[in-house]
């Protein structure tokens, strides 16, 4: 089977990299830095600053800082910090360790020094180094909302020498503009995802299940697994950006795409009624038990072995989580063999289009401002973009950013499929706190967990979005 990697029939909705395209957005990327700042600083006495996974043989994990970067003996030592610990991600960083293990060898004067932490430790510890202006030399980030106020701070290098050279035309339509800020880019994307619902075959089986097509029959497969003693659904809401895909897909299949991306954007209000059902809606399903206890409290890691473990029916993740359900063998087989997908439902009189995913593209590779070994860290970014499109695939079994010729890969069906559903997607709309600004990110995630513990209404929901969103920080 040939499966070229574009996405060209889906129609990214990127609408916060496109000019004039949403009324009221022009402005989306001109953000108050001394805001961020504050919030940096905040996050100094306040954030933890976690430690992270193994080496591998590269180095022992450090502060991850730009000054740790230079030369040792006749060596130079580029600092890369990143968020594929071996447990969770085994996969992934069996890959990293293989890339960075052929790029010392390739270049036997350049030593690259790891500090591995996972998700939530990485995101609060990059908040730190930037309140410092110590960034390591090659990090990861997101796109859009969450890359801005690292450029407009001066603390990320620009990188579109990069897609002049190895890198010229190999990555997939649309990826690369989420990284580019008035005419700049700022990332090379290594993933491009959707998120599905991943469920139990043997549970559904089990308890004579079928995929619901419609939310109607969702809510119906939630009352019988709740009535039998099974957690519906494994949310770790202590992250809040789990709970925010729910609502999401609720508010795409309720109110349709375009309306959800105008309300992110700025350009229609969160009170519209179709988003307020949506709320609603989430309200609803923690009603009928879907979640498993204590969701609110459980990070996503802990709510994934939920999953993993066979105690919970269904968990909805991007597709970045593919490795675990197809190439990682510290899963056993009985299971990986046992999950597959489906699309979020259709909302009867809704909107949305059964085809239209919440998703784009995933993390890129970032080169710090003030790095003192920048071109060997753009050496190393471009050699590792490069090597990760074929090995993420065959060996963690990730959807890359850059083209890659499958056809004479052997891929798990699971991949296939999601593969398949990508390319026929009518719309990727991109994860909703990675759009919206830093201090309108922020107050999503706040309501978002709010919302599920039921502390707001979903009216009180809409109007702190609209009050966040037209504050524009």
């Amino acid at each position: 089977m040939t499966l070229p990697l574009y996405i060209t029939p889906a129609r990214i909705e990127l609408k916060r990299f496109q000019n004039n395209e949403v009324k009221g957005a022009e402005d989306v990327f001109k953000k108050k830095w001394t805001v961020f700042v504050l919030t940096l600083c905040l996050a100094l006495m306040t954030a933890g600053c976690g430690a992270g996974g193994g080496n591998a043989g590269t180095g022992s994990s450090n502060t991850g800082g730009s000054d740790s970067g230079g030369s040792e003996g006749d060596k130079v030592t580029v600092t890369f910090m990143h968020l594929w610990p071996a447990g969770v991600s085994a996969g992934q960083n069996r890959i990293v360790n293989q890339i960075i293990e052929e790029f010392q060898k390739d270049n036997p004067n350049v030593v690259i020094k790891q500090e591995v932490l996972d998700n939530e430790q990485y995101k609060n510890k990059l908040k730190v180094l930037s309140a410092s202006n110590e960034l390591p030399d090659v990090g990861v980030t997101w796109a859009a909302g969450f890359l801005t106020p690292y450029v407009e701070g001066k603390l990320f290098s620009p990188v579109d020498d990069l897609l002049g050279g190895e890198l010229n035309g190999k990555f997939v339509a649309g990826t690369t503009e989420a990284y580019s800020i008035e005419g700049n880019t700022y990332a090379l994307p290594l993933e491009f995802n959707i998120a599905p619902i991943y469920y139990n075959k043997a549970i559904f089986e089990q308890l004579g299940l079928d995929i619901p097509g419609t939310y109607d029959e969702f809510k119906a497969v939630v009352k019988t697994l709740s009535d039998n003693g099974i957690a519906p659904i494994a949310l770790g809401n202590k992250d809040r950006w789990t709970g925010s895909l729910w609502y999401m897909y609720l508010a795409d299949r309720i109110g349709g795409q375009e309306l959800l991306a105008k309300a992110i954007a700025g350009a229609d209000s969160f009170k519209t009624e179709a988003l307020v059902q949506a709320a609603t809606e989430v309200q609803s399903l923690v009603d009928s038990n879907a979640f498993v206890k204590g969701y609110n409290g459980l990070s996503n890691e802990e709510a994934k072995s939920e999953f993993l473990n066979g105690k919970a029916a269904m968990y909805m993740m991007g597709t970045w989580e593919l490795p675990n359900f197809t190439t990682n063998e510290d899963i056993p087989q009985e299971f990986r063999d046992s999950v597959g997908f489906f699309k979020f439902p259709t909302v009867d009189g809704g909107k949305g289009n059964i085809n239209s995913w919440v998703g784009g593209p995933g993390v890129g590779l970032f080169i710090a401002e003030n790095s003192a070994v920048k071109e060997e860290a753009k050496a190393f970014v471009e050699y590792f973009v490069t090597k990760w499109g074929e090995q993420s695939v065959t060996g963690a079994g990730v959807i890359p950013a850059t083209k890659v010729d499958t056809e004479k890969l052997e891929l798990p069906q699971l991949y296939i499929d999601l593969f398949d559903e990508m390319n026929q997607a009518s719309s990727i709309t991109l994860f909703a706190d990675v759009q919206m600004e830093a201090g309108a990110a922020e107050a999503h995630l706040n309501m978002i967990q709010a919302l599920f513990g039921k502390a707001v209404t979903p009216d009180k929901f809409a109007e702190e979005h609209d009050a966040a969103i037209s504050k524009g920080n």
